[in-house]
């Protein structure tokens, strides 16, 4: 083979490939799953009780993945739960990773400009956390030149980069500032309600000072161009509301009434 047609089927090489790369984040996350039977799912297995690790099963388990797997069963395909960091989870989507976000995602104004979301499946809000010893922090008013955890990306760090005077310290996953609030390293902790409660239920370390800091809902996200993949999920899940199948979701990681 000459050298010339060497390098002209090198180069149509480098652009077929360049092409492909492009088409697979905008190929449409629908006609993927009806190809596969398989939706792509990212999250943050790092928040129960939404979705963390089960130690015996080594599986993703929680309220959030349940809630998908029921969504998965409407649309007659199967979930691909992929664990990624929570600071990096809306760049996976964009690159095709996966085509679905579920981990505990609020919804945002700024965060809908680089995705869409689904109808809210959720109501909660950040709650102040402090030692379950503190008798003196009564609000966010008490916390000027203190130290406070957040996990890193979320809502609960944007809330406490507003509070004036405070050194906020951001970790990977949230169960890590509790640990360093036990152990001294931090006044106080802004986190999501629900999963603060349920650290606090195991560890009895913390106590949350009211009131809920913010009003938040969250739902599920996928890339800009999916609609017709946003549509059918959320017709998926009017269907798991309106036939009960999410008060049993949710009884099963809240109790009834939770």
């Amino acid at each position: 083979m000459n050298r010339a047609l060497t390098i002209s089927l090198g180069l149509a090489s480098i652009v077929l490939l360049s092409l492909l790369g492009c088409s697979h984040s905008d190929e449409s996350g629908l006609k993927r799953l009806e190809s596969t039977g398989v939706l792509r799912v990212g999250t943050d297995a790092t928040y129960p009780p939404f979705e963390s690790v089960d130690t015996e099963t080594g599986k993703v388990a929680g309220f959030d993945i349940d809630l998908v797997t029921e969504i998965c069963h409407e649309l007659r395909c199967a979930p691909d739960f992929v664990v990624t960091p929570f600071d990096g989870i809306v760049a996976g989507l964009s690159t095709g990773k996966y085509d679905l976000i579920a981990s505990s995602f609020t919804i945002t104004t700024e965060r809908a400009r680089e995705v869409l979301f689904t109808d809210p499946y959720y109501d909660a809000g950040q709650a102040l956390a402090v030692p379950v010893k503190d008798e003196i922090t009564k609000g966010v008013e008490n916390l000027s030149g203190k130290s406070v955890g957040v996990q890193l990306g979320t809502t609960g760090e944007r809330r406490a980069r507003e509070i004036p005077g405070v050194t906020v310290v951001s970790f990977d996953n949230i169960s890590a500032a509790f640990i360093d609030m036990e152990n001294g390293r931090l006044d106080a902790i802004i986190n999501d309600l629900p999963t603060t409660e349920m650290i606090i239920r195991q560890r009895q370390s913390a106590k949350i000072i009211p009131p809920t800091l913010t009003a938040e809902r969250y739902g599920f996200a996928v890339r800009l161009h999916d609609k017709e993949l946003l549509e059918a999920i959320n017709m998926a899940l009017k269907a798991i509301r309106d036939d009960g199948r999410y008060d049993t979701i949710h009884d099963r990681w809240f109790g009834a009434g939770g």
